[in-house]
């Protein structure tokens, strides 16, 4: 494991940082209103509220919002996990598949439970250097639970 992520938890759970963070580097995030619910080393919960500005012509969340979240849920791993190491790892979405579920209406939580997969991908590619892939999981639920979409995104790893 990394042991600067920590600070980068640090880092991305304050909602300024995290604000400034997201209007210079994800600008589309900081419109889209995503935030960070939780985060450790195995779990990952990225909020978004349904509203004006990211639904569709049908009256629910357009889904390259939900994707938004989801590819956040699962790229906050490896973003600490990658956190001022040395040797640095580069880092890549190769593939997304989504399911649409059920329409995505009020506040839904995207969450990604393999963080401990993704830091045992990134020490192995550091260790072999070579690239190394994984697909991450993130289920996007209502308010009521119930699953409105999953996305499995695949991310690419290759140390420098």
């Amino acid at each position: 494991m990394n042991p600067q992520f920590p600070a980068f938890k640090k880092i991305i759970t304050n909602s300024l940082r995290f604000a400034f963070f997201k209007l210079v580097k994800l600008p589309a995030a900081f419109v889209a209103g995503l935030k960070v619910g939780y985060i450790d080393e195995y779990k990952t919960v990225i909020l978004v509220r349904h509203g004006w500005i990211n639904q569709n012509p049908f009256k629910s969340m357009y889904f390259a919002v939900q994707a938004m979240a989801a590819e956040m849920s699962t790229g906050l791993f490896p973003v600490g996990q990658t956190y001022k190491r040395s040797p640095s790892v580069s880092m890549l979405v190769v593939g997304l598949e989504a399911k649409f579920v059920k329409k995505a209406t009020g506040l839904i939580a995207f969450t990604c439970n393999d963080g401990l997969r993704v830091t045992q991908t990134i020490e192995e590619a550091i260790a072999t250097k070579q690239g190394k892939t994984i697909v991450c999981e993130s289920v996007g639920t209502n308010e009521q639970g119930e699953v409105v979409a999953v996305f499995h995104i695949t991310w690419s790893f290759k140390s420098k």
